[in-house]
């Protein structure tokens, strides 16, 4: 693991740790049985003890989770199927409206998806390759596609965090990109993945150590049983540092540790972000499972931006921009063409 990022993990690993166990000790405690009945309990049970949005989640729309409870327990009895059983399961944890909920059967699996079905798409991938061009026209290392747009400025399209950025691989991108007069950096539909990469890839934008975020973690069963929140700092990448304009685009499925790159490098002088607002997803998850074998995964440990704003239900841009249906038939991306003039502004008004 590159320095980097053994230093950032070692920072958060106390608070990964506590709450693992908190998790696994509390969740062992009075097993359901294996009924219908015992299911619902332990699920409803589990995500009562341990999720960690309830107080966002109560102020934001008026979650009651008793309510909830009563009103899908009224139609739970053992003689509903396994698939009968797991749509209401499915239903009742989508009332936390959070996309890292998700709860998984041999068939299928439960996921809550209206914090980006229900709004515009603000991506294409026909858009996409006007700018990259043909697969010989960009380069490709550790998941991300670069190249330098005709106007000099650098484009980078980070489809998802899933995959680590190595030391070298990082310095060989922005050597590329170094004479560009500025930088984009498209996070649209990017789901997430590794926090460790989304940190790495802001750690290019930072002078110095810095306080990126909070996180805290579950003590007790109550909902606001929490930590005091934690800092968690980055060191800059060494030896590079990116100081010119940045754009960073966004939409409705720039999720989880998408969601936290934007959340890390919005504050910064040289950043703007364009496009829609994230989607969200700012709790670490964790797993559980109920007594039929069923795997439940939910938001244990939140995170807060530096002003201590979580970021959970999202991150609304600098500036907001939609792909146009007259833009979309000329074959421009009306986000990037934002972004880009946004930059070259930017540009003559520093040189």
């Amino acid at each position: 693991m590159p320095r980097l990022l053994r230093s950032i993990s070692l920072r958060l690993l106390p608070l990964l740790a506590a709450a693992s166990l908190l998790c696994a000790g509390c969740i062992k405690e009075d097993v359901a049985e294996n009924t219908a009945r015992g299911n619902f309990d332990a699920l409803w049970r589990i995500v009562d003890e341990h999720y960690c949005f309830f107080a966002e989640k109560q102020s934001e729309y008026g979650l009651d989770w008793n309510e909830v409870y009563a009103r899908y327990a009224a139609a739970v009895n053992d003689g509903l199927t396994d698939r009968q059983q797991f749509e209401i399961f499915g239903k009742m944890l989508a009332e936390l409206r959070d996309g890292h909920t998700n709860l998984y059967a041999p068939f299928d699996v439960a996921r809550y998806g209206k914090w980006f079905d229900d709004y515009p798409m603000n991506y294409s991938d026909s858009l996409e390759r006007v700018y990259l061009g043909r697969t010989e026209d960009y380069r490709y290392t550790c998941g991300l596609k670069y190249r330098t747009l005709d106007d000099n400025i650098g484009y980078i399209r980070c489809a998802s965090f899933n995959t680590a950025i190595g030391d070298g691989n990082l310095n060989e991108v922005m050597r590329e990109l170094s004479l560009c007069d500025a930088l984009i950096v498209d996070l649209r539909n990017n789901g997430g993945g590794l926090l460790t990469t989304a940190q790495q890839l802001a750690s290019i934008f930072i002078n110095s150590t810095t306080t990126i975020a909070y996180m805290s973690h579950k003590t007790g069963t109550g909902h606001a049983d929490l930590s005091a929140p934690e800092a968690v700092t980055l060191d800059p990448f060494p030896g590079l540092r990116w100081q010119k304009p940045v754009a960073v685009l966004t939409n409705r499925s720039t999720y989880s540790a998408a969601n936290s790159f934007v959340m890390f490098v919005k504050h910064l002088p040289q950043v703007i972000v364009v496009g829609d607002k994230t989607g969200g997803g700012a709790g670490l998850p964790f797993s559980s499972e109920l007594p039929n074998g069923w795997s439940l995964r939910f938001s244990a440990c939140p995170m807060y931006d530096i002003n201590m704003v979580c970021t959970e239900s999202g991150i609304e841009p600098d500036v907001h921009a939609d792909i146009t249906s007259e833009d979309y038939a000329r074959n421009r991306d009306t986000i990037i063409e934002t972004a880009r003039k946004l930059l070259r502004e930017r540009c003559q008004t520093t040189n």
